[in-house]
């Protein structure tokens, strides 16, 4: 219902701009059109020279969408550095914005929907359950953390990955699963050595872990953690990748390993299965807790149900940690013990007041039924050799600008030579949205139900904006300043 009162709202916006909107689409086919400059009508102008050179413009400065926003952003910490449009209806693969311009998501929300948007059966459950019951909070039981519980636990072991998984605890994020994550390693140090001199916490150059006290403290970007120091002590950062050092940063004193299989907003950096093994032995050798963080790159993004279960068992974790696409949009998080950990976790230790509630598990347990089909992630895999084919033709049309791919399944990189911002832009004025990652790096996670003509037609837009952004004597595009920095996931 509020979806629907937004649209009506900005339907009547439309109509009550309508004879502005019916000059500029006049205005269109003008065969010249005025320089730019500071004036209020010559900036209009300007607004008209943009619409008319791209098929999906962004919002102008005259439009009711820019109305809206100097209405709504003097009230909004300002957080993130967003592009003009507006979003207000999805379908599948596809997004509205509020003046009902289309655009082909090769977002999906960073990874969360990859069901596509407003998935039908998900919203008769949602529906159905919030009339049914939303919280209880976690002083009572409730049927749907249970529920949800045994199927992550049966499904992750029955396909392979986790084997020594046991128990789960329900949160509402990715950061809050990270926290409990590095807390629940903390108290398995404690345990073990009381003296609390096995407390450290060892991450990685690159990682991505969230934004909430423990997790920045393992995120290791200046840029994010500077403006909120000093970190919480006892943080150690290593090089990914990089064997040689294992054995000097992990110590006795270590409580817990935690690192990406794959790096999300690093850049799309995959770890290798012999470093993973290496975190692991020497893990077992001091007694520390190796945590996965699957926030980005699980539930069947990577075409398996869990990034990691190409392993061996030798190399599975004690903790993994999942969000994102566990929802499906709706906010949930979770965090995967094995019983070694789960014994060292006692009434009082941890709580949510949020988490775990009847609502967002009933939806959880019907998403990751649908993202634990093996037909699903075989098809996820089919999908990646599509991307990879219009990926290598763009790497071989402007090889100076296109100089790696990188990732798994549908958690794909595109490493440039140069920012991407211009080519974001350029691309959402065509209708397509892509997101960027690490340094000068275009990243594709596209909802996982994406069809094969819907890779090709986004591809194409792709290849229009980079044919613009590249190619010689075409129009220049200037994206956001910061926009690419501004954009990490939000956990």
């Amino acid at each position: 219902m509020a979806t629907r009162g937004l649209i009506v709202r900005y339907t009547s916006l439309l109509h009550q701009s309508r004879g502005g909107i019916l000059q500029c689409n006049a205005r269109r086919n003008a065969s010249a059109i005025a320089v730019p400059t500071s004036t209020a009508s010559e900036n209009i102008d300007h607004d008209v020279t943009r619409e008319a050179s791209v098929p999906n413009p962004d919002p102008p400065a005259n439009s009711p969408t820019a109305a809206q926003l100097s209405e709504h952003t003097p009230y909004m910490v300002a957080t993130y550095v967003r592009p003009p449009p507006m979003m207000v209806k999805g379908e599948g693969c596809y997004i509205w914005d509020a003046e009902n311009r289309q655009y082909l998501d090769f977002t999906a929300g960073i990874a969360v929907n990859a069901l596509g948007h407003c998935d039908p059966e998900m919203a008769k459950l949602l529906y159905q359950q919030a009339g049914t019951l939303i919280h209880t909070s976690n002083l009572y039981h409730n049927p749907w953390t249970g529920e949800l519980s045994k199927l992550i636990i049966t499904k992750t072991r029955s396909a392979g990955a986790m084997h020594t998984a046991s128990k789960v605890f329900v949160c509402n994020s990715g950061s809050e699963a990270n926290e409990a994550a590095i807390k629940f390693a903390r108290k398995v140090g404690k345990t073990r050595t009381p003296s609390g001199t096995q407390h450290e916490i060892l991450s990685f150059h690159g990682s991505f872990h969230g934004r909430t006290m423990g997790a920045l403290s393992a995120t290791p970007n200046p840029k994010y953690q500077q403006p909120f120091a000093p970190m919480i002590p006892g943080f150690k950062y290593a090089t990914y990748n990089d064997e040689t050092s294992i054995n000097e940063l992990i110590t006795g004193k270590t409580c817990g390993v935690i690192i990406e299989p794959i790096q999300g907003e690093g850049g799309v950096n995959v770890a290798t299965p012999s470093f993973l093994q290496a975190l692991r032995t020497r893990c077992n050798e001091v007694g520390a807790v190796l945590i996965y963080d699957e926030i980005q790159c699980g539930l069947a993004r990577t075409g398996q149900l869990w990034a990691h279960q190409i392993l061996p068992k030798s190399a599975h974790p004690d903790i993994l940690t999942t969000a994102k696409a566990l929802g499906n949009g709706f906010p949930i998080g979770a965090a995967i013990v094995n019983e070694d950990v789960a014994k060292c976790i006692v009434t009082g230790d941890h709580g949510t007041t949020f988490g775990g509630n009847p609502l967002a598990c009933r939806l959880a347990h019907y998403v990751f039924s649908r993202l634990s089909d093996p037909e699903l992630q075989s098809a996820v895999q089919a999908k990646e050799h599509i991307f990879r084919r219009h990926f290598t033709r763009l790497q071989q049309k402007y090889p100076r600008h296109v100089t790696e791919v990188r990732g798994r399944g549908l958690l794909l990189g595109l490493q440039l030579a140069t920012d991407p911002t211009p080519i974001v832009t350029a691309a959402r004025e065509r209708g397509l949205l892509v997101i960027t990652c690490g340094t000068n790096t275009l990243r594709f996670v596209p909802p996982l139900v994406i069809s094969e003509q819907e890779i090709d037609a986004g591809c194409g837009i792709l290849e229009q904006a980079m044919d613009v952004v590249f190619g010689d004597g075409g129009e220049e595009v200037q994206g956001t300043k910061g926009q690419q920095e501004m954009a990490p996931r939000g956990r």
